[in-house]
């Protein structure tokens, strides 16, 4: 398995490619060979003529390419698993739990589909962890959005007019998202609070600067893939109650608890909405999951009658294409290396290796993967 077929993303919304050209060359020089759709990579700024420069032929469209490749890499989820042949490896990510019906069409097909969601966040597997690599970028961008809308300065600043305190930015979730967006936010000048339930982060988040809000839930942890556990109904319930009181003086509050495989937990209710100051700002990054906030809209912005505005923080990685593209292009990189023989010059899709029975969810007509069969 050698041929590999790059798609152009359907979704007119969508500005990423899955590989760019530079690690199209460096997979060439190793043996692989690369169809590319063309206009794949235009709105993450690589032309065609910069993969055909790599060793990659453009062809039309998908469809040209299926017959004569033995791995397809796109970003989203496709619609179906119509004109992939038999036994062809395809990557994307699948939102496996809520896709059924696109798990059987590709068990059907006789299709090798790897959900890029499911691939372990172990050690071994951090190169390709494209979760990791897509939300560092969307924490970073959901604070430049939030501070872009907001209508006062992030950072104090001392005039002959008097002196502008600083904004308060407080993000809840500490994740790779959440730490990014601290970081960011402290670079931007502004005074930053922070939760997680994992009292494991504290440490962390006061190795950016900010301050770490404790809150007493009880018994807390993390999943073995590094996500926060889900809270008891009386849990969530306390967490709102102390956050409420931290989100009334923030100018920006940023919610990242998006649980992979379950409905979000809702972190912010409208009385506390209510309370906000007029003029600040929420940032849902899970409003694609049923949201942590109450009222948030999918790509779209609310403000509430007080002057709240609440931003949806779905994708944001979108709007850096570029460095997006470029993140994701290594994380299929590094997969494809991964299980490459040197010797035979071949892709091998090794069932012995942790990696590819975490990721792996169809082989041979039937969903193989333990949690969805």
């Amino acid at each position: 398995m050698k041929k590999i077929l790059v798609c152009k993303e359907a979704d007119p919304r969508e500005t990423r490619v899955a590989m760019i050209p530079d690690d199209i060359k460096r997979l060439i020089s190793m043996g692989f060979e690369f169809k590319v759709v063309s206009g794949a990579g235009v709105k993450s700024g690589f032309a065609d003529e910069a993969y055909e420069k790599a060793g990659a032929k453009i062809i039309s469209s998908e469809t040209e390419g299926f017959a004569d490749s033995d791995i397809v890499l796109r970003i989203m989820k496709p619609e179906s698993a119509k004109g992939l042949k038999k036994d062809t490896l395809h990557l994307s990510y699948l939102d496996p739990f809520n896709e059924k019906k696109l798990l059987d069409d590709f068990a059907k097909s006789g299709v090798q589909a790897v959900s890029l969601e499911m691939i372990p966040r172990t050690t071994l597997a951090q190169k390709m962890d494209v979760q990791s690599s897509q939300t560092s970028l969307a924490g970073y961008v959901a604070v430049l959005n939030a501070a872009a809308k907001l209508p006062k300065i992030l950072p104090m600043m001392v005039t002959p007019s008097g002196t502008i305190q600083p904004a308060r930015v407080f993000i809840i979730g500490v994740g790779v998202a959440g730490l990014q967006a601290i970081a960011t936010a402290k670079r931007l000048g502004a005074r930053v609070d922070a939760f997680d339930t994992r009292p494991v982060v504290e440490e962390q988040v006061k190795s950016l600067g900010a301050s770490f809000v404790k809150i007493d839930l009880g018994e807390m942890g993390q999943t073995d893939q590094g996500y926060a556990k889900e809270l008891t109904p009386e849990q969530v319930a306390k967490q709102q109650e102390a956050q409420a009181k931290v989100c009334e003086r923030s100018n920006i509050v940023i919610t990242t608890a998006k649980v992979f495989g379950r409905k979000a937990p809702r972190l912010i209710r409208k009385d506390v909405l209510d309370r906000m100051m007029p003029g600040s700002i929420v940032v849902d990054m899970a409003v694609s999951t049923g949201g942590n906030v109450e009222g948030s809209k999918l790509f779209e912005d609310v403000v509430t009658d007080n002057g709240v505005t609440i931003m949806s923080g779905d994708l944001l990685e979108r709007q850096v294409p570029y460095d997006a593209s470029k993140m994701l292009s290594g994380n299929f990189t590094a997969f494809l290396t991964h299980f490459y023989n040197k010797e035979s010059k071949e892709f091998e899709v090794r069932m012995d290796d942790e990696i590819m029975r975490g990721c792996l969810l169809t082989q041979g007509g039937q969903i193989i993967h333990e949690r969805f069969k």
